[in-house]
Order: structure tokens, then C-alpha cells, then sequence
């Protein structure tokens, strides 16, 4: 049962990575040769530079994802490993978050050239996202130390 969950969970990490992957390649290339107004172009390239920098620590977290699974099913859940992952998932998130936050500006002039209010919504979109994330690590990464350190106190009890 706990394989197959595992499994299921690195299957979803990895269709997660993929469009991320894909919109790098191909989405993010072509949009500052195709704007959709020529005259805020050059708006546009410190946005896609964060976009860019924050597909690193997105990537990285992924790979953490990667080894808190393999942790998982090596039985080595309550680990060292497995809190040391967390705690880097959650400086990713926090990472991702404070660029997007930086970015944030650009949108809104993106979005006050041309009108769309909603813009800013989709820009704070990452932001919030990456921040829950990184909320919900830092629980689950004080829990599991918790655990461990319970753990270790019954294996000196018995």
C-alpha cells in the first residue's frame, strides 16, 4: 500500500516538473518575441528573468520531493534525511515567493498599460501558492521532529 502511494506521489511530482519544464522551453521563449503590445516589451523581460530564476528553486524542491519519497520507502521516514528535506523544500517555497513578490511590480505596470486589472490577481497567484507550501513544510518539518524526538526518547526508555 505505501509503495503504491509513493509511486502515485513521484508520478505527480513528475507531471507536476513537466509543464513547468515545457512552458521554460517553448512559452517563456516565445513571448518577449511575440508581445502582445510592442510598446511595453521591455516590461516584460524582468518578469521572464524571474520566471526563469524562480524555475530553479522550483526544480530543487521537486528533487527534495524526490528524496523525501525514496526516504518513505526505505522505511527512513522519520530521518535526519527526511527533515533536512523539508527544511529545503520550505527555503524553496520561500524562495519562489519572495521573487515573485519582486516581480509583482513589473505585472502592475503590465497590467496598468493595458487595463487588466485581473492581471495583478494572476501575478499574486505564485506568491500565495508557494507560501502555503512553504507554511505547510515548516509544520510538517516541526511535527516530524517532534516524532523523531519522541522516538528517540522511548528507544532509550526500552
Amino acid at each position: 500500500m505505501k509503495r503504491g502511494s509513493t509511486l502515485f506521489l513521484r508520478i505527480a511530482v513528475f507531471l507536476i516538473g513537466t509543464p513547468v519544464l515545457a512552458l521554460g522551453i517553448f512559452g517563456l521563449t516565445w513571448l518577449p518575441k511575440n508581445p502582445i503590445n510592442p510598446d511595453y516589451a521591455h516590461i516584460l523581460y524582468p518578469i521572464l528573468i524571474g520566471m526563469y530564476v524562480s524555475a530553479i528553486p522550483f526544480f530543487i524542491a521537486l528533487f527534495q520531493a524526490f528524496k523525501l519519497l525514496s526516504s518513505i520507502d526505505k522505511n527512513q521516514a522519520f530521518s535526519e534525511l527526511s527533515i533536512k528535506s523539508l527544511k529545503n523544500i520550505k527555503f524553496c517555497a520561500i524562495t519562489i515567493s519572495g521573487l515573485y513578490v519582486v516581480i509583482l511590480p513589473f505585472i502592475y505596470l503590465v497590467a496598468d498599460l493595458d487595463d487588466a486589472p485581473g492581471l495583478i490577481i494572476i501575478g499574486t497567484v505564485p506568491a500565495f501558492a508557494s507560501m502555503v507550501i512553504a507554511v505547510f513544510a515548516a509544520v510538517l518539518q516541526r511535527l516530524l521532529q517532534e516524532a523523531i524526538d519522541i522516538k528517540s526518547e522511548n528507544d532509550l526508555i526500552v
